[in-house]
């Protein structure tokens, strides 16, 4: 996955207080978007430090915290045995590179990784074969910024424009909306979010 060396560097020092709320802001408008799914296995990929998977625990039968940091992942792993959680596993691979036949889930949720991907709609697809029928991949992340020029990541996406490649996909169901707007929120800019759902 895009970026792995710099999260590698900053894993023990990224639960900054700006982190977790935009995390707690995110797991938020995810929930209002879960059907029946506290009898659902869910993915939380790209999950850095697991702040946002951390607070749909109880959403949730089971959550894959999944990173290609391996810092990262200690740094998930090191929270669930201090709390004792039993609905949770971990998993350190490279998405983008590997694929592997053998995970599934009825949820993925991504909260600003869909940004640090080359290859978006090679992931995309990839994403919807690991979801289980009927199942749902629920996308946070930017808004396209014209301000925001960075060779390391997309500057935001464009609603309309992320919906119709996922339609070719096969994803059905697709609906979106900005939910939240701050400043200095995307590389020193303002900038608002937008919440996507999309179905098997």
């Amino acid at each position: 996955m895009g970026n792995t060396d710099k999260f590698e560097m900053i894993a023990s020092s990224y639960d900054t207080p700006r982190n977790v709320h935009i995390a707690k802001v995110s797991s938020d408008a995810i929930r209002d978007y879960l059907e029946d799914a506290t009898q659902k296995s869910a993915i939380d990929f790209g999950c850095g430090t697991g702040l946002v998977g951390m607070n749909l625990l109880n959403d949730f039968k089971s959550v894959l915290f999944l990173d290609t940091s391996s810092n990262m992942i200690n740094q998930i792993k090191h929270k669930l045995a201090e709390l004792n959680i039993q609905n949770a596993d971990t998993l350190c691979l490279d998405f983008e590179q590997e694929k592997r036949s053998d995970i599934d889930a009825d949820y993925i949720f991504m909260v600003q990784v869909l940004l640090h991907i080359q290859d978006v709609e090679q992931l995309l697809t990839r994403l919807y074969d690991v979801l289980n029928p009927g199942g749902h991949l629920i996308i946070v992340d930017f808004n396209k910024n014209e301000e925001v020029a960075s060779d390391l990541v997309h500057n935001g996406f464009d609603q309309e424009e992320l919906k119709e490649l996922m339609t070719t996909i096969g994803y059905k169901e697709i609906q979106s909306k900005t939910f939240y707007t701050g400043s200095n929120l995307f590389m020193g800019k303002d900038a608002s979010m937008f919440i996507l759902v999309a179905q098997k």
